[in-house]
């Protein structure tokens, strides 16, 4: 029996994929736990894997929504036009995660499995405790010549641009990493040595990564060296006999298939202004809505006499996705590939970071709708631009074909099973 840890950090989407890597693993026999915020303790033990506790819960931390732990996350630059004061914040973020996450890797752990915003540091751990580590990224982010890295906001510079691009952005990830490493380092017993110096022994010794997201949505970069393997998306656990609360599946019973809108951990401290704009946006394009709380606190108390509206807690979208007859929401990449898993057409209206690329993906693969950018929701012609846009994701046939037959190819894939034969292949 092997001991295996996995480390990620950051908002539920960053999180919730690796419940369902860690369930796969446990069900071959591997003892998992998964070190991560005690916010997410919950979904963790729910998995039936072992939990740990990392530090700088960005639930509990941050008083800025904007916060580049949580809105660009730890392990990317922050967005075009990002301050000092973002790096900074960005910097003291992973600073506090590095000593939790040595504390996490006990003296029995055989194998790291290590999620974008840990592995920076997650390498050195591995290093010093001489096991395998394996990086299990959800979003693109090693260069290529195919498009810009993903918090450019999905704007191609040409080949040569966008490889040169992906460098700097690596170069920016080293230096947020620069302190953390190097008192973790210290700490370790390990010599001194710069990220970028690690990073370049890993990238010259082919090791592995797993990404975990669908071709459906990117293809593997052509320019990609051995060893950077698309397997497909990783989905949260949730129980085999999990089933939709009472109040919604009474919901979905009184009319026709709703329209959600929700967006996960974004736009803290914004929900009377997005319910209130949501629910005319609603009403003007004649369908029903649920709205999902999430960080930003939607609520449907102000249209309480609205039987047409629902407000609802956190839910399995696996379950709610597939019953709904579009999805409007922030883009996250977990989000969007559970749009595409459904079936069902997406609004995208991405807030920062990588959610503008992955919302071009979906209106690029026809899918979604335009993107409607989360600043826009905040000029005049809002509600007419959102309502329009939802006619548009119920209305159209050819919309709901393509996100069919991208569901169908979704289908065949097995991202965990990937996981799970990479994992043994190391622990061998």
């Amino acid at each position: 029996m092997s001991h295996i840890l996995i480390t990620a950090a950051g908002s539920h989407g960053d999180i919730a994929p690796y419940t369902g890597v860690g369930a796969r693993l446990r069900a071959a026999g591997h003892e998992v736990a998964l070190a991560t915020h005690d916010s997410y303790a919950p979904l963790v033990r729910a998995a039936g894997l072992e939990f740990r506790r990392l530090p700088a819960d960005p639930r509990t931390r941050r008083a800025d929504p904007a916060d580049a732990a949580d809105a660009a996350g730890p392990a990317q630059p922050p967005a075009p036009g990002g301050t000092r004061a973002l790096m900074r914040q960005a910097a003291a973020f992973i600073k506090e995660l590095g000593g939790g996450l040595a504390d996490a890797a006990r003296d029995d752990t055989d194998l790291l499995l290590l999620s974008a915003t840990t592995a920076p540091l997650g390498h050195h751990l591995a290093e010093a405790r001489g096991i395998p580590s394996l990086e299990l990224p959800l979003v693109p982010a090693a260069p290529t010549g195919d498009f810009a890295p993903v918090v450019s906001g999905g704007r191609s510079l040409g080949r040569w641009g966008n490889r040169a691009a992906g460098r700097l952005s690596l170069r920016v990830i080293d230096r947020l990493y620069a302190d953390a490493a190097r008192e973790m380092r210290a700490r370790l017993g390990l010599p001194p040595a710069t990220p970028r110096t690690v990073r370049r022994r890993a990238e010259a010794a082919g090791r592995p990564v797993l990404y975990g997201f669908s071709e459906v949505l990117v293809p593997r970069p052509t320019d990609w060296r051995t060893g950077l393997d698309v397997v497909g998306n990783w989905w949260p656990w949730h129980a085999p006999d999990d089933r939709l609360p009472p109040v919604v599946e009474d919901f979905l019973a009184a009319g026709p298939p709703p329209v959600f809108i929700g967006f996960g951990s974004m736009a803290g401290g914004e929900g009377e202004r997005l319910s209130a704009l949501a629910a005319a946006a609603l009403r003007r394009a004649k369908v029903r809505g649920i709205l999902q709380a999430g960080w930003a606190g939607l609520t449907t108390r102000h249209s309480s006499a609205d039987a047409d509206l629902l407000t609802i807690g956190e839910v399995p979208h696996a379950l709610l996705f597939p019953r709904m007859s579009a999805v409007v929401h922030h883009c996250g990449a977990g989000t969007a590939a559970a749009g595409v898993r459904a079936g069902v057409p997406t609004v995208p209206v991405p807030v920062t970071a990588d959610q503008p690329f992955w919302a071009a993906r979906l209106a690029a693969l026809g899918v979604a709708t335009a993107p409607i950018p989360f600043k826009d929701l905040s000029t005049d012609h809002a509600v007419t631009r959102l309502a329009h846009a939802i006619s548009q994701a119920t209305a159209a046939p050819a919309r709901r074909e393509h996100a069919t037959a991208a569901a169908h190819r979704l289908a065949t894939e097995d991202g965990a099973g990937e996981v799970l034969k990479a994992v043994e292949r190391l622990l061998a």
